[in-house]
Protein backbone atom coordinates (compact mmCIF):
# COMPACT_ATOMS: atom_id res chain seq x y z
CA UNK A 1 0.00 0.00 0.00
CA UNK A 2 2.62 2.08 0.27
CA UNK A 3 3.35 2.08 -3.49
CA UNK A 4 -0.01 2.76 -4.07
CA UNK A 5 -0.92 5.15 -1.84
CA UNK A 6 2.29 6.75 -2.02
CA UNK A 7 1.84 7.68 -5.73
CA UNK A 8 -1.34 9.00 -4.97
CA UNK A 9 0.07 11.10 -2.23
CA UNK A 10 3.05 12.43 -4.12
CA UNK A 11 0.43 13.49 -7.26
CA UNK A 12 -1.89 15.13 -4.99
CA UNK A 13 0.58 17.33 -3.16
CA UNK A 14 1.83 17.92 -6.64
CA UNK A 15 -1.46 19.74 -7.58
CA UNK A 16 -1.78 20.82 -4.13
CA UNK A 17 2.02 23.08 -4.11
CA UNK A 18 1.12 24.20 -8.08
CA UNK A 19 -2.29 25.78 -6.91
CA UNK A 20 -0.32 27.28 -3.80
CA UNK A 21 2.31 28.78 -6.30
CA UNK A 22 -0.21 30.14 -8.59
CA UNK A 23 -3.15 31.92 -5.93
CA UNK A 24 -3.73 35.04 -6.23
CA UNK A 25 -6.56 36.64 -4.90
CA UNK A 26 -9.95 37.71 -6.80
CA UNK A 27 -10.69 41.60 -7.39
CA UNK A 28 -14.69 40.59 -8.02
CA UNK A 29 -16.90 37.89 -8.68
CA UNK A 30 -15.93 38.27 -12.52
CA UNK A 31 -12.53 36.73 -11.66
CA UNK A 32 -13.91 34.21 -9.19
CA UNK A 33 -16.52 33.08 -11.32
CA UNK A 34 -15.54 32.34 -14.55
CA UNK A 35 -11.42 33.62 -13.90
CA UNK A 36 -11.53 36.73 -15.02
CA UNK A 37 -12.06 35.63 -18.63
CA UNK A 38 -8.27 35.25 -19.14
CA UNK A 39 -7.24 31.43 -20.01
CA UNK A 40 -5.69 30.32 -23.54
CA UNK A 41 -6.80 27.84 -25.75
CA UNK A 42 -4.56 24.85 -23.62
CA UNK A 43 -5.88 25.99 -20.46
CA UNK A 44 -9.19 25.82 -21.94
CA UNK A 45 -8.88 22.52 -23.64
CA UNK A 46 -7.67 20.75 -20.57
CA UNK A 47 -10.66 22.28 -18.55
CA UNK A 48 -12.87 21.13 -20.54
CA UNK A 49 -11.82 17.49 -21.07
CA UNK A 50 -10.98 17.09 -16.99
CA UNK A 51 -15.02 18.05 -16.40
CA UNK A 52 -15.83 16.05 -19.32
CA UNK A 53 -14.47 12.69 -19.06
CA UNK A 54 -14.58 12.03 -15.20
CA UNK A 55 -12.67 9.24 -13.59
CA UNK A 56 -15.85 6.69 -13.62
CA UNK A 57 -15.12 6.47 -17.09
CA UNK A 58 -12.18 4.03 -16.64
CA UNK A 59 -15.12 2.36 -14.58
CA UNK A 60 -18.46 2.75 -16.26
CA UNK A 61 -17.29 2.95 -19.59
CA UNK A 62 -14.70 -0.32 -19.28
CA UNK A 63 -17.05 -1.89 -17.74
CA UNK A 64 -19.51 -1.22 -20.32
CA UNK A 65 -16.94 -2.10 -23.43
CA UNK A 66 -16.27 -5.28 -22.02
CA UNK A 67 -19.80 -6.37 -21.72
CA UNK A 68 -21.80 -4.82 -24.79
CA UNK A 69 -18.34 -4.22 -27.11
CA UNK A 70 -18.67 -1.84 -29.80
CA UNK A 71 -21.88 -0.27 -28.59
CA UNK A 72 -19.41 1.77 -26.61
CA UNK A 73 -17.75 3.98 -29.07
CA UNK A 74 -20.76 6.00 -28.51
CA UNK A 75 -18.90 7.55 -26.17
CA UNK A 76 -16.29 8.16 -28.60
CA UNK A 77 -19.27 9.29 -31.45
CA UNK A 78 -21.04 11.96 -29.04
CA UNK A 79 -17.66 13.03 -27.37
CA UNK A 80 -16.68 14.51 -30.61
CA UNK A 81 -19.83 15.93 -31.77
CA UNK A 82 -19.72 17.86 -28.42
CA UNK A 83 -16.53 19.09 -29.20
CA UNK A 84 -17.94 20.35 -32.88
CA UNK A 85 -20.69 22.09 -30.74
CA UNK A 86 -18.24 23.95 -29.01
CA UNK A 87 -16.57 25.39 -31.99
CA UNK A 88 -20.22 26.57 -33.18
CA UNK A 89 -21.42 28.10 -30.49
CA UNK A 90 -18.34 29.71 -28.83
CA UNK A 91 -18.27 32.85 -30.98
CA UNK A 92 -21.86 34.18 -29.90
CA UNK A 93 -22.04 32.89 -26.43
CA UNK A 94 -18.08 34.34 -25.49
CA UNK A 95 -18.76 37.30 -26.96
CA UNK A 96 -22.21 38.06 -25.65
CA UNK A 97 -21.06 36.52 -22.01
CA UNK A 98 -17.78 39.54 -22.32
CA UNK A 99 -19.89 42.12 -23.66
CA UNK A 100 -22.87 41.77 -20.94
CA UNK A 101 -20.58 40.69 -18.20
CA UNK A 102 -22.23 37.18 -17.78
CA UNK A 103 -21.05 34.45 -15.22
CA UNK A 104 -23.62 31.39 -15.71
CA UNK A 105 -25.45 29.62 -18.07
CA UNK A 106 -28.35 31.30 -16.18
CA UNK A 107 -27.27 34.76 -17.09
CA UNK A 108 -27.05 33.74 -21.00
CA UNK A 109 -30.78 32.36 -20.85
CA UNK A 110 -31.89 35.75 -18.58
CA UNK A 111 -29.97 37.95 -21.30
CA UNK A 112 -31.40 35.96 -24.70
CA UNK A 113 -35.05 35.84 -23.32
CA UNK A 114 -35.14 39.30 -21.40
CA UNK A 115 -36.06 38.13 -18.05
CA UNK A 116 -34.38 37.61 -14.89
CA UNK A 117 -37.11 35.02 -13.69
CA UNK A 118 -35.92 32.20 -15.88
CA UNK A 119 -32.37 32.34 -14.47
CA UNK A 120 -33.94 30.48 -11.52
CA UNK A 121 -35.87 27.85 -13.43
CA UNK A 122 -32.60 27.38 -15.45
CA UNK A 123 -30.36 27.48 -12.16
CA UNK A 124 -32.10 24.73 -10.21
CA UNK A 125 -32.56 22.58 -13.32
CA UNK A 126 -28.90 22.91 -13.37
CA UNK A 127 -27.82 22.14 -9.73
CA UNK A 128 -30.53 19.58 -9.18
CA UNK A 129 -29.67 17.76 -12.19
CA UNK A 130 -25.64 17.68 -11.34
CA UNK A 131 -25.93 16.85 -7.63
CA UNK A 132 -26.01 13.36 -8.48
CA UNK A 133 -23.18 13.08 -10.83
CA UNK A 134 -21.27 15.02 -8.01
CA UNK A 135 -21.96 12.22 -5.48
CA UNK A 136 -21.04 9.49 -8.21
CA UNK A 137 -17.63 10.83 -8.29
CA UNK A 138 -17.50 10.50 -5.07
CA UNK A 139 -18.76 7.23 -4.46
CA UNK A 140 -15.98 6.85 -7.70
CA UNK A 141 -13.04 7.52 -5.56
CA UNK A 142 -14.23 4.84 -2.93
CA UNK A 143 -13.80 2.41 -5.44
CA UNK A 144 -10.65 4.04 -6.34
CA UNK A 145 -8.99 3.31 -2.85
CA UNK A 146 -10.69 0.24 -2.46
CA UNK A 147 -8.44 -1.34 -5.45
CA UNK A 148 -5.21 1.41 -4.24
CA UNK A 149 -5.64 -0.59 -0.75
CA UNK A 150 -5.40 -3.94 -2.58
CA UNK A 151 -8.61 -4.84 -1.65
CA UNK A 152 -7.45 -5.57 1.94
CA UNK A 153 -9.99 -2.41 3.62
CA UNK A 154 -14.18 -2.69 3.57
CA UNK A 155 -15.60 -0.57 0.26
CA UNK A 156 -17.39 1.59 3.16
CA UNK A 157 -13.87 2.53 4.40
CA UNK A 158 -12.81 3.66 0.71
CA UNK A 159 -15.86 5.35 0.08
CA UNK A 160 -14.76 7.64 3.20
CA UNK A 161 -11.26 7.96 2.65
CA UNK A 162 -11.91 8.86 -0.79
CA UNK A 163 -14.42 11.32 0.39
CA UNK A 164 -12.36 12.68 2.98
CA UNK A 165 -9.70 13.48 0.21
CA UNK A 166 -11.62 14.80 -1.79
CA UNK A 167 -13.59 17.42 0.89
CA UNK A 168 -9.71 18.47 1.52
CA UNK A 169 -9.02 19.48 -2.12
CA UNK A 170 -12.11 21.55 -2.01
CA UNK A 171 -10.43 23.89 0.22
CA UNK A 172 -8.27 25.16 -2.80
CA UNK A 173 -11.52 25.08 -5.49
CA UNK A 174 -13.49 27.20 -3.02
CA UNK A 175 -10.58 29.67 -2.12
CA UNK A 176 -9.44 30.12 -5.35
CA UNK A 177 -12.78 29.56 -7.62
CA UNK A 178 -12.59 29.12 -11.08
CA UNK A 179 -8.92 30.25 -11.94
CA UNK A 180 -7.72 27.21 -9.79
CA UNK A 181 -10.46 24.86 -10.97
CA UNK A 182 -8.99 25.81 -14.18
CA UNK A 183 -4.94 25.92 -13.40
CA UNK A 184 -5.55 22.54 -11.99
CA UNK A 185 -7.64 21.23 -14.69
CA UNK A 186 -4.47 21.70 -17.00
CA UNK A 187 -2.08 19.72 -14.54
CA UNK A 188 -4.59 16.74 -14.22
CA UNK A 189 -5.51 16.97 -17.79
CA UNK A 190 -2.27 15.90 -19.44
CA UNK A 191 -1.90 13.27 -16.53
CA UNK A 192 -5.44 12.05 -17.33
CA UNK A 193 -5.40 12.28 -21.41
CA UNK A 194 -2.10 12.67 -22.66
CA UNK A 195 -0.62 10.63 -20.13
CA UNK A 196 -3.40 8.36 -19.59
CA UNK A 197 -3.81 7.63 -23.77
CA UNK A 198 -0.09 6.72 -23.60
CA UNK A 199 -0.72 3.97 -20.76
CA UNK A 200 -3.61 2.99 -22.69
CA UNK A 201 -1.78 2.62 -25.92
CA UNK A 202 0.98 0.37 -24.10
CA UNK A 203 -1.44 -1.58 -22.04
CA UNK A 204 -3.15 -2.74 -25.47
CA UNK A 205 0.36 -3.37 -26.89
CA UNK A 206 1.19 -5.88 -23.65
CA UNK A 207 -2.76 -7.48 -24.33
CA UNK A 208 -1.92 -8.19 -28.10
CA UNK A 209 1.85 -9.42 -27.68
CA UNK A 210 2.25 -10.44 -24.17
CA UNK A 211 -1.04 -12.11 -23.63
CA UNK A 212 -1.90 -13.07 -27.01
CA UNK A 213 -5.53 -11.18 -26.91
CA UNK A 214 -7.10 -10.46 -30.43
CA UNK A 215 -10.41 -9.67 -31.43
CA UNK A 216 -10.57 -12.53 -33.41
CA UNK A 217 -10.96 -14.66 -30.05
CA UNK A 218 -13.77 -12.31 -28.65
CA UNK A 219 -17.91 -13.17 -28.89
CA UNK A 220 -19.50 -12.41 -31.72
CA UNK A 221 -22.22 -10.45 -29.35
CA UNK A 222 -20.11 -7.95 -28.81
CA UNK A 223 -19.53 -6.81 -32.48
CA UNK A 224 -23.46 -6.43 -32.58
CA UNK A 225 -25.51 -3.14 -32.33
CA UNK A 226 -28.67 -2.87 -31.38
CA UNK A 227 -31.04 -3.11 -34.80
CA UNK A 228 -34.78 -4.21 -35.89
CA UNK A 229 -34.94 -7.39 -34.19
CA UNK A 230 -32.78 -6.10 -30.90
CA UNK A 231 -34.01 -5.78 -27.35
CA UNK A 232 -33.63 -2.01 -27.78
CA UNK A 233 -34.71 -1.32 -30.91
CA UNK A 234 -33.37 0.35 -34.10
CA UNK A 235 -33.09 3.95 -32.71
CA UNK A 236 -31.51 3.33 -29.47
CA UNK A 237 -27.92 3.97 -30.52
CA UNK A 238 -29.27 7.38 -32.61
CA UNK A 239 -31.12 8.36 -29.30
CA UNK A 240 -27.95 7.34 -27.07
CA UNK A 241 -25.22 9.67 -29.42
CA UNK A 242 -27.98 12.38 -30.23
CA UNK A 243 -28.85 13.38 -26.46
CA UNK A 244 -25.43 13.09 -25.36
CA UNK A 245 -24.08 16.00 -28.10
CA UNK A 246 -26.66 18.03 -27.69
CA UNK A 247 -26.99 17.68 -24.06
CA UNK A 248 -23.13 18.26 -23.57
CA UNK A 249 -23.48 21.62 -23.33
CA UNK A 250 -26.28 21.84 -20.82
CA UNK A 251 -24.41 20.70 -18.39
CA UNK A 252 -23.37 24.25 -15.41
CA UNK A 253 -20.01 22.96 -15.09
CA UNK A 254 -19.26 22.45 -18.98
CA UNK A 255 -21.00 25.52 -19.86
CA UNK A 256 -19.13 28.22 -17.53
CA UNK A 257 -15.81 26.77 -19.90
CA UNK A 258 -16.68 29.18 -22.84
CA UNK A 259 -16.47 32.30 -20.21
CA UNK A 260 -13.27 31.65 -19.36
CA UNK A 261 -11.62 31.57 -22.64
CA UNK A 262 -9.71 35.23 -23.00
CA UNK A 263 -10.91 35.34 -26.82
CA UNK A 264 -13.24 33.37 -29.12
CA UNK A 265 -9.99 32.45 -30.97
CA UNK A 266 -9.12 30.64 -27.87
CA UNK A 267 -12.21 28.68 -27.20
CA UNK A 268 -11.97 27.66 -31.09
CA UNK A 269 -8.52 26.55 -31.18
CA UNK A 270 -9.74 23.86 -27.48
CA UNK A 271 -11.98 22.29 -29.58
CA UNK A 272 -9.19 21.87 -32.31
CA UNK A 273 -6.99 20.48 -29.54
CA UNK A 274 -9.45 18.87 -27.67
CA UNK A 275 -10.61 16.73 -30.58
CA UNK A 276 -7.93 14.62 -31.34
CA UNK A 277 -6.82 14.09 -27.62
CA UNK A 278 -10.90 12.49 -27.22
CA UNK A 279 -10.63 10.86 -30.12
CA UNK A 280 -7.31 9.18 -29.16
CA UNK A 281 -8.46 8.72 -25.71
CA UNK A 282 -11.82 7.41 -25.50
CA UNK A 283 -10.86 5.20 -28.44
CA UNK A 284 -8.33 3.55 -26.69
CA UNK A 285 -10.27 2.57 -23.69
CA UNK A 286 -12.40 1.43 -25.35
CA UNK A 287 -10.07 -0.56 -27.45
CA UNK A 288 -7.95 -1.80 -24.61
CA UNK A 289 -11.44 -2.19 -22.51
CA UNK A 290 -12.57 -4.87 -25.04
CA UNK A 291 -9.37 -6.86 -25.57
CA UNK A 292 -9.40 -6.93 -22.06
CA UNK A 293 -12.72 -9.19 -21.95
CA UNK A 294 -10.32 -12.33 -22.56
CA UNK A 295 -8.82 -12.29 -19.52
CA UNK A 296 -10.61 -14.94 -17.10
CA UNK A 297 -9.99 -11.69 -13.95
CA UNK A 298 -11.97 -9.05 -16.01
CA UNK A 299 -14.58 -11.40 -17.46
CA UNK A 300 -15.44 -12.17 -13.59
CA UNK A 301 -15.38 -8.00 -12.61
CA UNK A 302 -15.97 -5.97 -15.32
CA UNK A 303 -15.85 -2.47 -13.64
CA UNK A 304 -12.57 -3.48 -12.17
CA UNK A 305 -10.57 -3.78 -15.87
CA UNK A 306 -8.76 -0.40 -15.25
CA UNK A 307 -7.29 -2.13 -12.33
CA UNK A 308 -6.86 -5.40 -12.97
CA UNK A 309 -5.38 -4.65 -16.41
CA UNK A 310 -2.77 -2.46 -14.94
CA UNK A 311 -1.79 -4.35 -11.76
CA UNK A 312 -1.43 -7.59 -14.33
CA UNK A 313 1.01 -5.39 -16.69
CA UNK A 314 2.78 -3.75 -14.51
CA UNK A 315 2.21 -4.90 -11.03
CA UNK A 316 1.79 -2.61 -7.93
CA UNK A 317 3.55 0.39 -9.68
CA UNK A 318 1.29 0.61 -12.60
CA UNK A 319 -1.44 0.14 -10.52
CA UNK A 320 -0.16 3.21 -8.84
CA UNK A 321 -0.11 5.63 -11.93
CA UNK A 322 -3.59 3.93 -12.54
CA UNK A 323 -4.80 5.15 -9.83
CA UNK A 324 -3.30 8.52 -10.44
CA UNK A 325 -5.00 8.74 -13.59
CA UNK A 326 -8.37 7.95 -12.36
CA UNK A 327 -7.65 10.36 -9.07
CA UNK A 328 -6.97 13.20 -11.51
CA UNK A 329 -9.59 12.88 -13.64
CA UNK A 330 -12.20 12.67 -10.65
CA UNK A 331 -10.96 15.58 -8.79
CA UNK A 332 -11.44 18.16 -12.76
CA UNK A 333 -15.01 16.65 -13.04
CA UNK A 334 -16.24 16.92 -8.90
CA UNK A 335 -14.11 20.80 -8.71
CA UNK A 336 -15.58 21.89 -11.66
CA UNK A 337 -19.30 20.80 -10.90
CA UNK A 338 -18.87 21.99 -7.43
CA UNK A 339 -17.66 25.56 -8.37
CA UNK A 340 -20.25 26.27 -11.03
CA UNK A 341 -23.16 25.17 -8.58
CA UNK A 342 -21.54 27.58 -5.99
CA UNK A 343 -21.25 29.93 -8.91
CA UNK A 344 -25.21 29.54 -9.84
CA UNK A 345 -26.38 29.47 -5.96
CA UNK A 346 -24.65 32.94 -5.64
CA UNK A 347 -25.63 34.81 -8.75
CA UNK A 348 -28.96 32.91 -9.87
CA UNK A 349 -30.70 32.58 -6.75
CA UNK A 350 -29.73 34.40 -4.27
CA UNK A 351 -28.31 37.29 -6.16
CA UNK A 352 -31.37 36.98 -8.71
CA UNK A 353 -33.63 38.76 -6.32
CA UNK A 354 -31.39 40.37 -4.00
CA UNK A 355 -28.97 43.10 -4.74
CA UNK A 356 -25.62 41.84 -3.76
CA UNK A 357 -21.92 43.19 -3.82
CA UNK A 358 -19.40 41.33 -5.42
CA UNK A 359 -18.26 40.85 -2.24
CA UNK A 360 -21.22 39.05 -0.71
CA UNK A 361 -21.50 37.15 -4.06
CA UNK A 362 -17.95 35.60 -3.79
CA UNK A 363 -19.29 35.08 -0.12
CA UNK A 364 -22.16 33.18 -0.79
CA UNK A 365 -20.60 31.08 -3.81
CA UNK A 366 -17.98 29.97 -0.67
CA UNK A 367 -20.50 28.74 1.75
CA UNK A 368 -22.63 27.24 -0.72
CA UNK A 369 -19.58 25.12 -2.17
CA UNK A 370 -18.98 24.55 1.33
CA UNK A 371 -21.77 23.11 2.11
CA UNK A 372 -22.45 21.10 -1.44
CA UNK A 373 -19.18 19.45 -0.63
CA UNK A 374 -20.57 17.88 2.96
CA UNK A 375 -23.79 17.23 2.05
CA UNK A 376 -22.19 14.98 -1.41
CA UNK A 377 -19.87 13.44 1.24
CA UNK A 378 -22.36 12.53 3.59
CA UNK A 379 -24.61 11.06 1.18
CA UNK A 380 -22.03 9.16 -0.63
CA UNK A 381 -21.12 7.43 2.65
CA UNK A 382 -24.76 5.92 2.70
CA UNK A 383 -25.71 3.02 0.49
CA UNK A 384 -27.94 4.10 -2.06
CA UNK A 385 -29.20 1.21 -4.76
CA UNK A 386 -30.99 3.99 -6.48
CA UNK A 387 -28.57 6.52 -6.61
CA UNK A 388 -27.75 5.47 -10.00
CA UNK A 389 -31.46 5.91 -11.35
CA UNK A 390 -31.46 9.26 -10.08
CA UNK A 391 -28.57 10.63 -12.43
CA UNK A 392 -30.28 8.90 -14.90
CA UNK A 393 -32.93 11.66 -14.88
CA UNK A 394 -30.66 14.48 -13.95
CA UNK A 395 -29.25 13.59 -17.26
CA UNK A 396 -32.89 13.11 -18.86
CA UNK A 397 -33.69 15.91 -17.15
CA UNK A 398 -30.70 18.82 -18.56
CA UNK A 399 -30.39 18.01 -21.86
CA UNK A 400 -34.26 19.43 -21.84
CA UNK A 401 -32.10 22.71 -21.62
CA UNK A 402 -30.95 22.27 -25.39
CA UNK A 403 -33.45 23.05 -27.02
CA UNK A 404 -34.12 27.11 -25.89
CA UNK A 405 -30.22 27.05 -25.34
CA UNK A 406 -29.37 26.04 -29.12
CA UNK A 407 -32.33 27.45 -30.79
CA UNK A 408 -31.58 30.48 -29.04
CA UNK A 409 -28.38 31.18 -29.67
CA UNK A 410 -29.14 30.49 -33.63
CA UNK A 411 -32.78 31.45 -34.11
CA UNK A 412 -34.30 35.09 -33.16
CA UNK A 413 -37.60 34.16 -32.97
CA UNK A 414 -37.88 32.21 -30.19
CA UNK A 415 -39.16 33.58 -26.65
CA UNK A 416 -39.52 33.51 -23.87
CA UNK A 417 -42.87 31.75 -23.62
CA UNK A 418 -41.65 28.88 -26.14
CA UNK A 419 -38.13 28.75 -23.30
CA UNK A 420 -40.44 28.10 -19.82
CA UNK A 421 -43.10 26.37 -21.21
CA UNK A 422 -41.02 23.84 -23.46
CA UNK A 423 -38.62 23.51 -20.50
CA UNK A 424 -40.87 23.30 -17.93
CA UNK A 425 -42.68 20.47 -19.84
CA UNK A 426 -40.07 18.69 -21.32
CA UNK A 427 -38.22 18.16 -17.77
CA UNK A 428 -40.92 16.88 -16.27
CA UNK A 429 -41.70 14.87 -19.51
CA UNK A 430 -38.19 13.74 -19.22
CA UNK A 431 -38.56 12.39 -15.32
CA UNK A 432 -41.81 10.58 -15.52
CA UNK A 433 -40.77 8.90 -18.60
CA UNK A 434 -37.74 7.79 -16.71
CA UNK A 435 -39.23 6.35 -14.19
CA UNK A 436 -41.18 4.26 -16.19
CA UNK A 437 -38.31 3.71 -18.68
CA UNK A 438 -34.77 4.05 -16.82
CA UNK A 439 -32.70 2.57 -20.30
CA UNK A 440 -35.06 3.16 -23.45
CA UNK A 441 -38.77 3.03 -24.58
CA UNK A 442 -39.46 -0.12 -25.87
CA UNK A 443 -42.63 0.64 -27.90
CA UNK A 444 -40.95 3.64 -29.54
CA UNK A 445 -38.36 1.69 -31.19
CA UNK A 446 -35.49 2.12 -28.22
CA UNK A 447 -35.70 6.19 -28.17
CA UNK A 448 -34.60 7.11 -24.91
CA UNK A 449 -36.85 9.04 -22.50
CA UNK A 450 -34.93 12.29 -22.65
CA UNK A 451 -35.20 11.74 -26.26
CA UNK A 452 -39.09 11.90 -26.69
CA UNK A 453 -39.12 14.78 -24.01
CA UNK A 454 -36.66 17.07 -26.11
CA UNK A 455 -39.30 16.14 -28.75
CA UNK A 456 -42.32 17.78 -26.99
CA UNK A 457 -40.01 20.73 -26.01
CA UNK A 458 -39.37 21.94 -29.65
CA UNK A 459 -42.78 21.54 -30.44
CA UNK A 460 -44.09 23.79 -27.75
CA UNK A 461 -41.15 26.03 -28.61
CA UNK A 462 -41.83 26.56 -31.99
CA UNK A 463 -45.23 26.61 -31.42
CA UNK A 464 -45.12 29.28 -28.68
CA UNK A 465 -42.53 31.15 -31.48
CA UNK A 466 -45.01 31.81 -33.96
CA UNK A 467 -48.28 31.82 -31.55
CA UNK A 468 -46.56 35.08 -29.26
CA UNK A 469 -44.50 36.86 -31.73
CA UNK A 470 -41.84 40.06 -30.52
CA UNK A 471 -43.46 42.96 -29.66
CA UNK A 472 -41.75 45.47 -31.71
CA UNK A 473 -39.38 46.67 -28.28
CA UNK A 474 -38.32 43.16 -27.67
CA UNK A 475 -37.83 41.99 -31.41
CA UNK A 476 -35.45 45.32 -31.45
CA UNK A 477 -33.86 44.23 -28.55
CA UNK A 478 -33.36 40.35 -29.90
CA UNK A 479 -32.36 41.66 -32.76
CA UNK A 480 -29.41 43.87 -31.12
CA UNK A 481 -27.86 40.69 -29.53
CA UNK A 482 -27.74 39.09 -33.19
CA UNK A 483 -25.76 41.90 -34.39
CA UNK A 484 -28.68 43.31 -37.02
CA UNK A 485 -29.13 46.80 -34.68
CA UNK A 486 -27.61 48.53 -32.96
CA UNK A 487 -28.91 49.96 -29.25
CA UNK A 488 -28.09 52.75 -27.42
CA UNK A 489 -25.25 52.02 -24.53
CA UNK A 490 -27.43 52.82 -21.92
CA UNK A 491 -29.95 49.92 -22.99
CA UNK A 492 -27.26 48.04 -23.99
CA UNK A 493 -25.64 47.85 -21.06
CA UNK A 494 -24.71 44.82 -18.56
CA UNK A 495 -27.03 46.14 -15.50
CA UNK A 496 -29.81 46.98 -17.63
CA UNK A 497 -30.02 43.44 -18.65
CA UNK A 498 -29.72 42.51 -15.03
CA UNK A 499 -32.61 44.42 -13.60
CA UNK A 500 -34.62 42.97 -16.40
Amino acid sequence: MLVTFGGLAAFFAVVVIYLQLSYRKDKNFAEYAVGGRSFGAFFQSMSFLNTWYPGAIFIAFGGLAVQAGVLSFYLLLYSLLTIVAMYAISNRVWLWGKRFNLYTQPDLFALRYGTKNIRLLIGVIGIVSQFPWIILGMKALGMLFYYMALKRIDFTVAVILGVVLIVVRQFWTVQMGMRGVVISDMVQGVVSYIGGTLLILGLIGWLLLSQGTSFAALHAGLFEIPGEHSKQGPLYLFALIFTGALGGWCWPGIFVRLFTANSVDAMKKAAAIAAPISFFFAGALIVLSMLAANLPAVTKSPDAIWFIVNQQAGGLVLLSVAGIVILASTMGNIDGNIQSTGAQVANDIFGNYVELSETSKVVIAKISMIAITLLGAWIATLKLPQLFNVAVIGYQGIIQLAVPQFLGIFWMRGNRQGAYAGTIVGFVLAVALTLQYPEFIGPLWGVTSGFVALLANLAIYLACAYLFPHADTEARRVRSLFGEVELPARQAAPVSLRSM
